[in-house]
């Protein structure tokens, strides 16, 4: 199947499952941890996942990711 072909099933809504080899994926790791943010910066946080349609944590995961790689390249 050609990217595209997958890419327009994915934009489609359709179910890929079948399309995709699972055999090798794993899960990353998770560790949790406790961040006391200021109110201004929780407000602002919850302001852009809203905007975006996605919740804080995501918001938040992908800043920290964004940072991470800015700082390795």
């Amino acid at each position: 199947m050609k990217s595209s072909e997958f890419d327009k099933k994915v934009d489609d809504g359709e179910d890929i499952i079948e399309y995709l080899d699972l055999s090798q994926a794993k899960r990353p790791q998770y560790n949790q941890i406790n961040l006391d943010l200021p109110s201004w910066m929780l407000e602002k946080i919850e302001q852009e996942a809203i905007r975006q349609g996605l919740s804080q944590q995501v918001i938040l995961q992908t800043w920290i990711a964004e940072k991470l790689e800015q700082l390795q390249a």
